[in-house]
């Protein structure tokens, strides 16, 4: 295995910066290791879940969550297996691709990993402008603008060090979850037909929705991010540090994914409580969102949707330009300014969205991000 020098190190401008301490707690310990998996976690509770989640729960009410878990449960395996790519052989998934196959297959790859952060890309950078045109009126065409290029702001916070960049996730994160704790409440599900949802069980009709829940769930380009971002934890080099540190990551891991797992079920509950009990069948996220203040009776509802949308939009679309940053960098060994490399991402999701959206009929404001990624 070639020993990696400065220059190719991944993320080399945070890598190892997070000092790891000794002798503490438990909880302190822990408390460093996390970070990794919440950055990653967005990835599976952006906007291209929810609609998936809103059909599911609006055509086969409760019955739908166990392929939630099932997707969950693959979710933790995969990424604690990248975790400890990183962790063990201190190589991305990119750089470990182009060492262990040949030219050709380490170019397919690069390309495949560009198509897929692409494809989601597009459906969190349409939620985000979504969300700003359902919550301030903004034009579809110039939320995407918008939505676009503020993320090179945000991006910023990395000059302040990896921690900083976590931190501003996991704000959003947080804001996701407790506007649709807040929606639950509001819709008061049955909570003993919720149970019964984990029971597998499928139709010839559900199936397909079954699967569209699950293709939004692949993330590919989450699995090369998170090889990368646990090496900015200075973990030593001894076998007992690294089993030490492939622990600690598989606990953030479960708890990350699982926090992104009950995001998604939330969204699904309160699908089936409010549309599914109703007999309404929504399909589009723009629908869910001037149905559920009349269904449920107040502006609260549809101002606490359009709000986790913008947060999971555009914590989604962070995690994404850095996902491409380390793709490229592992698999064509080839560098170029951070900055240039996020925009070079944003105007690959832009240029789709604009068409699409110039393409729509005027008026007509309706667009599917599950199709813009998995159908």
């Amino acid at each position: 295995m070639p020993k990696l020098t400065e220059s190719t190190l991944s993320l080399s401008d945070v890598h190892r910066t997070v000092e790891i301490p000794k002798r503490v707690g438990l909880l302190k310990k822990l408390f460093a290791f996390a970070g990794p998996a919440y950055l990653v976690s967005v990835g599976y509770m952006d906007p291209g879940n929810w609609a998936t989640d809103l059909e599911g729960g609006a055509r086969f009410g409760y019955q739908l969550i166990w392929v939630l878990l099932m997707s969950n449960l693959m979710a933790v395996l995969l990424q604690t297996l990248a975790a400890r790519l990183g962790i063990v052989a201190g190589r991305d998934l990119a750089q470990a691709c182009k060492e262990a196959y040949a030219k050709s297959a380490g170019y397919a790859l690069w390309i495949l990993c560009e198509i897929a952060i692409a494809a989601c890309d597009l459906a969190e950078l349409l939620g985000t402008a979504i969300g700003l045109n359902l919550l301030f009126g903004v034009p579809l065409l110039y939320g995407v603008f918008i939505t676009g290029f503020d993320t090179l702001i945000f991006f910023a916070l990395q000059n302040y060090g990896i921690r900083k960049l976590e931190a501003f996730i996991l704000v959003l994160v947080a804001t996701v979850g407790a506007c649709f704790s807040i929606e639950v409440f509001l819709s008061r599900p049955e909570w003993h037909v919720v149970i019964q949802g984990f029971a597998p069980h499928l139709t010839s009709e559900s199936l397909y929705v079954a699967v569209g829940i699950l293709g939004a769930t692949v993330m590919p380009h989450n699995l090369y991010l998170h090889s990368a971002l646990v090496q900015t934890r200075a973990v030593g080099q001894t076998d007992a540090e690294r089993r030490t540190a492939c622990t600690f990551n598989f606990v953030d891991t479960t708890i990350a994914l699982n926090a992104a797992f009950l995001v998604n079920a939330a969204i699904l509950i309160v699908s089936a409580a409010v549309f599914f009990k109703n007999g309404v069948i929504v399909t589009e996220i723009q629908q869910a969102h001037e149905l559920l203040t009349p269904l449920l009776g107040t502006t609260l509802a549809g101002t606490l949707f359009a709000v986790a949308l913008i947060s999971a939009g555009q914590s989604s679309t962070l995690t994404g330009t850095l996902a491409g940053q380390i793709g490229m960098e592992g698999f064509l060994q080839f560098r170029i300014r951070p900055v240039l490399r996020r925009l070079i991402t944003r105007l690959l999701a832009i240029i789709p969205a604009v068409i699409v959206i110039s393409l729509k009929e005027e008026g007509d404001r309706t667009i599917c991000l599950s199709s813009a990624r998995s159908c």
